[in-house]
This record gives structure tokens, C-alpha cells and sequence, in this order.
């Protein structure tokens, strides 16, 4: 059976040809995107992904951010789930300035494509085999403004994938432009250390991850001592656990980096307490 896609308000079979040579996502990156997760035919965390989406539409000057709210997101969600009788699946959201110019645009009007992809968890599972990682340390991720905002511009994330296939590894650590952990290749991380948990702060340039959120209300919330901080990645020779987040995926425990093994105790309470989170 095909799949369907919403594009600009229309469901199209995804395999249509849409997009023009002068799209500017295509061109020049000038978009964002929200990755996010169906399970049971609602929309997890609508209200956090809408906030986040229209924080950044803001930041990159997209006109229309206002109708980006939660109510838009869980009504086209729900539509495009019902078309492809589908449960379970990972969402994308792509929103783009529909315009034409060269790096200028002459309009800041919005144009959008939700995808859906079927899957079959109706919850959130923790890896039965922990990840085994390295840090990437080719291309450092710059820390500004819209370091914190999933943009279509994702250069860095493919040559992270590029170095991980090629060293035949599960993720990768990314460094920021002060060589001081950031994240991995498509989640944040969170480095429990002498029983307190870490996380790179915002201002060290990480995606703002809506998982990230969740984990920092579910940590706060059962008391486990938290710091958002700069994190040097000497760290992980001396961590107990490391974890990655993100909405598609939960929470991935690592299991090892270089010679180091790491456990997995926190995470598995920590994922049990996710798909209790009521939000």
C-alpha cells in the first residue's frame, strides 16, 4: 500500500515529484524540521514540538509560526495517520521558506511536507544492545544561535554518519567549536557520572531536543541530581552510563566507547518512567 504525505495541506502519494529546482530547502537548507513519534494514532508531545517549531520558525524570520501550534500539529497528524492507517510511526515535519531569490529571499512566506513512516513499537523500547561510539572529531559543531534548532542545513550530521559507517559504529559523539562534548549524530546525550546526571547545556551548541526536555522533567521529578553543563569528553573514560535521546527513538544506553563499558541501570528506570510520562 503507498504511502501518503500532507504537503502544503494536500495529501499526495509520497512517491509524487513536488518540489522545483528552486526550492530553497533544496538550494540552500533555508528550513527546519521536526522529527517526532506516533504511537497508538496520537502524537507524542505535541505541546513541546510545537513550541520548539514555532521558537525556531521565529529565529529563522519564517512568516506564519502562529499556526504551527499544538492543535495544527495533533489535527494534520491525525489526518495523515487515518490515510495510511497507521498506528505507530515516525513523523517529519519539513517546514521551508517558500520563496524564490538566491541567499536573499524576496518573501518569507512558509511552505510545509509531513511524512509518515510505519513502525511497529506502540511504545518506547530501550536497546537490548548497548551502542558502541567514537568522537567524531573532523567537523566541530559551531556553537550560535541557531546551533539549537534542527535546520535543514545538516552537513555535519551527514559526515558524523559517513565517519560512523565507514568505522563501523553504532553512533558518534560530536565536539563543539571549544572541543567540549555537544551531541550525537541525531540525539542529545546524558553522561551519568559519581551519581549525578549531565547533559551539554544549550549554550554548548546541542539541538534542544524535545527528549532532552522530557528526561530533564523525569530526572528532576524522581529527585536524580542534574546538571546542564560544559561537559569536557574526557569524561566518558570515567562515566557509569551514558545515554542518547531523542523523540523518534526514546532513550539508546551506550555500551561502550574505545575500551570503556558502560551499564545501563539508570536508563532502564528511566525508560519505564517515559512510557508512564503523561506530560
Amino acid at each position: 500500500m503507498p504511502l501518503f504525505i500532507n504537503f502544503n495541506g494536500e495529501l499526495l502519494p509520497a512517491d509524487n515529484r513536488l518540489l522545483t529546482i528552486t526550492n530553497r530547502a533544496f538550494r540552500y537548507g533555508d528550513g527546519l524540521f521536526e522529527s517526532m513519534r506516533l504511537m497508538k494514532g496520537q502524537l507524542k508531545f505535541a505541546d513541546l514540538h510545537a513550541d520548539r517549531l514555532q521558537r525556531g520558525m521565529k529565529a529563522l524570520k519564517i512568516d506564519g509560526y502562529s499556526q504551527m501550534d499544538t492543535w495544527f500539529l495533533r489535527d494534520k497528524v491525525e489526518q495523515l495517520a487515518t490515510r495510511n492507517k497507521i498506528k505507530h510511526g515516525r513523523l517529519r515535519l519539513t517546514v521551508y521558506r517558500d520563496s524564490e531569490g538566491l541567499y536573499t529571499p524576496t518573501q518569507n512566506k512558509m511552505g510545509y511536507c509531513l511524512e509518515l513512516q510505519p513502525l511497529d513499537e506502540p511504545r518506547y523500547f530501550l536497546n537490548d544492545k548497548g551502542l558502541i561510539m567514537d568522537i567524531f572529531m573532523e567537523l566541530p559543531k559551531p556553537t550560535n544561535y541557531l546551533s539549537n534548532i534542527k535546520t535543514c542545513n545538516s552537513l555535519t550530521y551527514v559526515m558524523a554518519g559517513l565517519f560512523k559507517t565507514q568505522n563501523k559504529l553504532d553512533d558518534t559523539f560530536l565536539l563543539n567549536q571549544n572541543g567540549f562534548l555537544c551531541e550525537a549524530s541525531s540525539s542529545n546525550i546524558f553522561v551519568w557520572y559519581k551519581s549525578h546526571l549531565y547533559t551539554p547545556a544549550l549554550s554548548e551548541g546541542c539541538v534542544e531536543g524535545v527528549m532532552r526536555q522530557v528526561i530533564i522533567k523525569l530526572a528532576k521529578q524522581g529527585n536524580i541530581p542534574f546538571t546542564e553543563a560544559q561537559i569536557n569528553p574526557d569524561i566518558l573514560y570515567e562515566a557509569d552510563e551514558v545515554f542518547l535521546t531523542n523523540a523518534t527513538k526514546g532513550i539508546q544506553w551506550v555500551m561502550g566507547y574505545g575500551v570503556k563499558r558502560y551499564f545501563n541501570r539508570l536508563s532502564k528506570g528511566l525508560i519505564d518512567e517515559l512510557n508512564n510520562y503523561k506530560g
